[in-house]
């Protein structure tokens, strides 16, 4: 073995988690919190999207017991290993009573807590249910905890090519509420795809918005929430299911999040969520070591430079700041600038050319008269919005007098 492949091996035996990992020659090791920051959950889609028959604290052990293991060396008999100290402090759990909780919680993950897993297969639907951890071994004289995960989970956890979902254990961990912990899984798994296609591309501009703004009828929501027997008032439904774990969320993880609701009539039928990244420092720290991602992040960083730099420059940038759509402060978010110069600014030049400089002015006097409160935080997404839904019209006016389009409006500019 070189000196460098020593170096390598030290280094990993080094990383300090809340496994006790089991060597090949029996012994255990027990490590620390220290580094969860750099612990990832990855899962597939399909158990992201089940129903999650548990509690919170039998769901979050589970998903700490999943950050422990190595995808590329799933572990021995399914087994993982953890510290029964660090495990009450990812609970914060410090109380007399916290050995009956630990007990109490681990006899429900056993008895009680099962995944309801849909999956298509090429032959149709398929569906599982599956108890995850069947067998759980601690003492009252070591620190060490066994978890055995059943067979049956395992290929929703490990040797995963496509169609999952990966994020940090610490976003979860201030997480209390189930239904927190369930939106935040389904959040990530599509904010998952919207950085994959928006790095590596595939899919349409549309399709990629879609990732970042998801929705999600309130029947599918009630399935994967279990909660189609309760809170049937939609207001209680909205409040526990919703508003409360957005709070939790918006509060403690890496995502700032907000929604409106898409009425089908008179009854609300769908739900759809804005999802925008805080800026935080290493927020990809558990990706480090993927070669791919940190291409991806380096044309990512060239492309959306490249984008700024139009945007910063664009005469529709200065209309935005005229109508107060835009202000000084979020012109410093490089994300916004590039997305406006990627998606809205096209479409305003479409209108220029149908209706000159002062059709696009007349457009965002009118916008920015009528832009409702969600808007304010997702400004981007209200603009593209807007200019979507007004573009056909000018188009259909034009077709139907033809003279506009020859005139392009009295008194229109031209830059």
């Amino acid at each position: 073995m070189t000196f460098s492949m020593l170096l390598l091996k030290h280094a990993k035996e080094r990383i300090y988690t809340m496994i006790i990992p089991e060597k090949q020659n029996k012994q255990k090791q027990v490590l620390t919190l220290n580094e969860l920051e750099k612990r990832k959950v990855v899962e597939h889609n399909a158990l992201i999207q089940s129903v999650a028959k548990m509690q919170k604290t039998a769901l979050k052990m589970f998903e700490l017991a999943v950050s422990c293991i190595d995808t590329e060396e799933p572990p021995k008999n399914n087994t993982v290993y953890l510290s029964k100290s660090e495990l009450f402090k990812f609970f914060e759990v410090s109380s007399s009573s916290k050995h009956s909780q630990f007990k109490e919680a681990v006899n429900y993950m056993q008895k009680q807590a099962f995944f309801n897993i849909k999956a298509d297969k090429k032959l149709g639907i398929e569906y599982e249910s599956i108890v995850p951890i069947p067998y759980v071994k601690w003492n009252d004289y070591n620190d060490e905890v066994t978890i055995r995960f059943d067979q049956a989970i395992m290929p929703y956890l490990i040797d995963l090519k496509a169609e999952f979902t990966q994020y940090k254990i610490s976003e979860l961990k201030e997480l209390n509420s189930k239904y927190s912990i369930i939106l935040y899984r389904w959040l990530s798994m599509n904010y998952n795809q919207y950085e994959h296609y928006s790095n590596k591309g595939g899919r349409r501009a549309e399709q990629v918005e879609a990732y970042q703004n998801p929705s999600i009828t309130v029947k599918e929501l009630r399935a994967i929430t279990d909660t189609a027997n309760e809170y049937k008032h939609i207001s209680n439904f909205f409040k526990r299911i919703i508003e409360e774990p957005l709070e939790e969320i918006n509060a403690h993880t890496s995502f700032n999040v907000n929604y409106e609701k898409i009425k089908k009539g008179r009854s609300i039928d769908s739900i759809v969520f804005h999802i925008e990244k805080k800026r935080m420092a290493d927020d990809n720290s558990y990706k480090l070591g993927d070669k791919y991602y940190q291409d991806d992040k380096k044309q990512k960083s060239r492309n959306e430079a490249d984008l700024l730099k139009q945007a910063m420059e664009s005469k529709y940038t200065r209309l935005l700041l005229d109508n107060m759509l835009l202000s000084p402060y979020e012109m410093t978010d490089t994300s916004l600038m590039a997305g406006l110069q990627a998606h809205v600014y096209p479409l305003y030049d479409e209108l220029k050319a149908l209706r000159g400089l002062n059709g696009v002015k007349d457009h965002l006097s009118y916008v920015a008269s009528k832009q409702e409160a969600y808007s304010k935080r997702n400004i981007a997404k209200y603009l593209k919005k807007a200019i979507e839904q007004y573009l056909p019209t000018v188009k259909l006016q034009d077709l139907e007098q033809p003279e506009r389009a020859k005139v392009r409006g009295k008194g229109a500019s031209y830059e």
